[in-house]
């Protein structure tokens, strides 16, 4: 029997995996290892971070169980995953496995469905980048990036992806990845370059993909009229937004109707919308000074505090603290 899970189906399961490291595997001090819900299967992944926004990701599952996967709209950092073995389906990309992988950029990706099948090994390497990161190592040299990297970065808008063939040279540098050689911060030296030479070879690769196109629909009066509700409702709702789906239904549109709606007619997403809002809102109450910084991160939904300083810095040039202490904001 086909096993469906939606997100919190996904989290509630992983929250109580088992983990468990195999005999021949060395976890260093600044990796983190995961089990796989016994449910699904046996395995483990094994993450780390590499330097400040950028995340290296190896998984090696066996899965005993048919399932489905469902992920909502959400934001998407610059990604590569190359398959190592096994494959699995999703309804918006194609099917990947050890002759086609996947390179994308950042911005808002759609929700989607994956499918899994049981009696196989899957094993991966994932390496997620975030924009602002990528953005700085292309512009150090003071040349500004081909239109062809730029699709890279579509900030609030649809991200673009790609699905470049697993060359010799690919799989060579992703085992060499998996099969690391050295222990400690030599092993991160080691790993921080080898995603260094896979991202050359993955921005080399696009320059002769197709540049993706995305439609952006006209708008009927009734449409509109639905999403100037959408964006009240996400004004009232900042502690606890609705989701895509949940607020599609709410205001009377399709979900892709109100992406794509939303965005044209007001010139930022939902979640781009929502984020700033909420940031805003953070704003004002940090000015206020009753409450401290894990307060008001809790209170707009931030379950990161790491994460909450870090977009919070990002649109307001200071620090949740520096705010909190009353200093003046640098960016408008």
């Amino acid at each position: 029997m086909m096993l469906i899970l939606n997100e919190s189906d996904w989290d509630e399961l992983y929250e109580q995996a088992p983990i468990t490291c195999p005999d021949n595997l060395i976890v260093d001090e600044f990796e983190a290892l995961t089990g796989v819900p016994t449910r699904l299967g046996q395995g483990y992944s094994r993450g780390m971070e590499l330097s400040p926004g950028v995340w290296l990701n190896f998984n090696d599952v066996e899965y005993h169980q048919d399932f489905i996967n469902k992920t909502p709209t959400h934001n998407h950092p610059i990604q590569i995953g190359i398959f190592l073995s096994g494959s699995f389906y999703c309804d918006i990309h194609t099917t990947f496995d050890e002759t086609h992988s996947y390179f994308s950029g950042s911005g808002i990706s759609p929700g989607y469905v994956e499918s899994y099948r049981s009696g196989q090994r899957f094993t991966c390497v994932n390496v997620e980048i975030l924009s602002d990161v990528l953005d700085s190592l292309l512009t150090d040299n003071r040349q500004q990036p081909s239109d062809r990297v730029r699709q890279l970065f579509q900030g609030e808008d649809w991200k673009v992806a790609f699905y470049p063939t697993v060359t010799p040279a690919i799989r060579a540098i992703a085992q060499q990845m998996w099969d690391a050689p050295y222990r400690g911060e030599l092993k991160r030296l080691y790993l921080q370059a080898k995603v260094m030479e896979l991202l050359v070879i993955y921005l080399d690769l696009i320059t002769e993909e197709p540049t993706q196109t995305r439609i952006r629909p006209g708008l009927k009066p009734e449409t509109i009229a639905c999403l100037h509700h959408a964006k009240d409702i996400l004004d009232t709702r900042l502690e606890n937004p609705p989701s895509i789906l949940e607020l599609a239904q709410q205001v009377g549109v399709s979900d892709r109707t109100l992406l794509r709606g939303f965005k044209q007619l007001f010139d930022t997403t939902v979640i781009g919308y929502s984020m700033q809002q909420r940031l805003k809102r953070a704003e004002q109450l940090l000015r206020r000074g009753d409450r401290t910084v894990a307060e008001v991160a809790r209170l707009m939904g931030y379950g990161s505090l790491w994460y909450f300083a870090s977009v919070f810095k990002r649109r307001f040039g200071i620090t949740p603290s520096q705010c909190l202490a009353g200093e003046k904001s640098v960016l408008l």
